[in-house]
């Protein structure tokens, strides 16, 4: 048997290394267990976000735009340029050597926190192996060796979604590892699903060429978003040229010479359609194969998440479990907030996470982003409200940018004034919404948002005016 550590972490992704360090600065002894390997096949940590999620299709999406931006945006401002082209190669490379970057940057900030760090696939055993909080680590080899530990946190992440009819063979069907490396622009790209993933890489490609369709089942766009933003987003993503049919649900892709042909059922039949490449982005769930030993106690739910407490305890001593594999939102920020949590109650002192107030972004053009209760949801609860809409058309700032598409719409308690949720669709709003995350968890009211003074010319004004319209009293429109 090897050392017995403090915490051991199955998953070295967002949840997992900010678990890791946080233990670690509390003066805990911590290893990270984690199997990802980079294109190189060496470890390389920081899970799905770093290797082929938030990072990798950020920096898509900002050289996507740079190229965009050439054809449709530049010539507004006077500037014209003749024949640009995009060099795939160089396009990918800056993307991968982003990764490399920051998964590296994990690893130094591992060895910086003396936290020891496996390469392999970590399994949690139980009782029957010799002792509860035992994790037997399966190397890219076949060697296993195991570790103990007072405290073991399961974060695991999670993988894509495939669909039986539509499986994975990473050249023509791929999963949102395959869209981050594309050889060639396709002359067409089909998105089965209108999500974040969907969006986002339908979008970089879109922009680089490819004529995109996107099928998405359900007949709302973006159903979990304010009904009021989705409306003005899809209506910028068609001008784009996104081709996105709701109600579209996919049942056969067949791959053949000339694409990918695929069956897909509306309001209007049985449709068909022949593309190039086809993304399947219909979500994610909980990476648990191999995680668990039979007699860990260890509960799964009805959708293969790790069952946890509020305090994200599995209800086994000692073990714990973060991140896309529990409950609540597949968020990197959110993973990062609960890892943080369980090492402080792990050291005795008060970790906190507020759900209600966690932010969401899609990092399209325009941004999309909102915090807390839909104008939809408070309908549902019977909660009393008022509304504060402002565009950012009225902005200088925006306007100058040639960036004033959208709106700020913000939700207050009809009695209290406290603010519910506050919704944007625009550009920046990726940063814009965490002055209101701040405001809300400080149980902020539209007054007192509408009573800061934000600078001017900025795009934060937006939330300004908008706070101030709650109360029909913004200075920028009529209320």
């Amino acid at each position: 048997m090897s050392e017995k550590y403090d915490v051991i972490v199955i998953g070295g992704g967002p949840a997992g290394y900010h678990a890791a360090i946080r233990a670690a600065q509390l003066g805990l002894k911590t290893a990270v267990v984690d199997a990802w390997a980079g294109k190189d096949g060496k470890a390389a940590l920081g899970g799905t976000c770093l290797n082929v999620g938030c990072i990798p299709s950020k920096a898509l999406l900002d050289s996507s735009k740079q190229f965009y931006n050439i054809a449709h945006n530049l010539p507004v401002h006077g500037i014209t340029v003749e024949n640009a082209k995009v060099d795939l190669g160089v396009f990918i490379g800056r993307k991968d050597k982003i990764v490399k970057q920051f998964t590296g940057g994990v690893d130094q900030l591992f060895k910086a926190n003396k936290i020891t760090s496996f390469f392999g696939k970590g399994k949690l055993l139980g009782s029957k192996s010799g002792g509860n909080n035992q994790v037997e680590i399966t190397g890219n080899d076949g060697n296993k060796q195991i570790l103990a530990a007072t405290n073991v946190i399961l974060a695991s992440g999670s993988v894509p979604i495939e669909l039986p009819f539509a499986k994975f063979d990473g050249k023509n069907i791929i999963d949102n590892a395959g869209a981050l490396d594309i050889d060639k622009v396709p002359k067409t790209l089909g998105v089965i699903g209108a999500g974040v993933i969907g969006l986002e890489l339908g979008s970089v490609w879109n922009r680089l060429g490819a004529k995109v369709t996107i099928l998405e089942a359900l007949p709302d766009f973006l159903g979990t978003a304010d009904a009021d933003i989705a409306k003005v987003a899809q209506r910028e993503f068609k001008k784009q040229g996104l081709d996105i049919k709701l109600g579209a649900k996919l049942g056969k892709a067949d791959v053949k010479k000339d694409g990918v042909h695929l069956t897909y059922s509306d309001k209007d039949g049985e449709q068909s359609l022949v593309v190039d490449k086809l993304l399947v982005a219909v979500g994610r769930r909980a990476y648990t194969d191999g995680l668990l030993a039979d007699d860990t106690g260890v509960k799964l739910d009805e959708r293969g998440r790790i069952v946890v407490d509020e305090h994200c305890h599995t209800g086994v001593d000692g073990v714990w479990a973060v991140g896309d594999a529990v409950r609540g939102p597949m968020l990197a920020h959110k993973g990062f907030e609960e890892g943080m949590a369980v090492a402080e109650w792990i050291a005795g002192k008060a970790g906190h996470v507020n759900y209600d107030t966690i932010p969401w972004v899609i990092y399209t053009e325009p941004e999309i982003a909102w915090a807390g209760k839909t104008e939809k949801q408070l309908k549902e609860e019977g909660v009393p409200y008022k509304i504060g809409s402002f565009p950012f058309a009225a902005i200088g700032r925006a306007v100058a940018m040639n960036e004033a598409i959208g709106q700020v719409k913000m939700i207050a308690h009809a009695e209290t004034d406290r603010i519910l949720g506050v919704h944007m669709v625009g550009p920046g709003v990726s940063e814009l919404i965490a002055e209101c995350v701040v405001a809300m968890e400080f149980k902020g009211s539209a007054e007192d948002m509408a009573r800061i003074i934000h600078a001017h010319p900025t795009l934060s004004e937006a939330v300004h005016e908008a706070a101030l319209s709650v109360d029909k009293r913004a200075i920028h429109k009529g209320n």
